[in-house]
């Protein structure tokens, strides 16, 4: 199971958007990884580390990609982080 979401948060996938991405994935049955939409590269989405290494900006495309008993919720809820600004923007 897979999805493109588009990174609203002006700070994409760094400091504490990261850290809200990474702590959603850990809640869920699944195992998701997420990589940027034009390349081929996935990293854990569980790994603070690999997803800021992803370098993603506000306003880029990223690939989820899930598997597991809760995918589609995981996938869900790390939609509703990417898709939801910052407090104060």
């Amino acid at each position: 199971m897979e999805r493109e979401v588009e990174i609203v948060p002006e700070a994409g996938l760094h400091a504490r958007p990261a850290s809200q991405f990474v702590q959603t994935a850990n809640e869920y049955d699944a195992t998701v990884e997420v990589g940027m939409a034009d390349g081929e590269d996935l990293v854990p989405a569980n790994s603070m580390l690999s997803v800021t290494g992803l370098g993603a900006k506000h306003g880029e495309v990223v690939r989820l990609v899930a598997e597991g008993d809760d995918a589609e919720a995981a996938l869900d809820a790390l939609e509703a982080v990417l898709s939801t600004p910052e407090d104060g923007e």
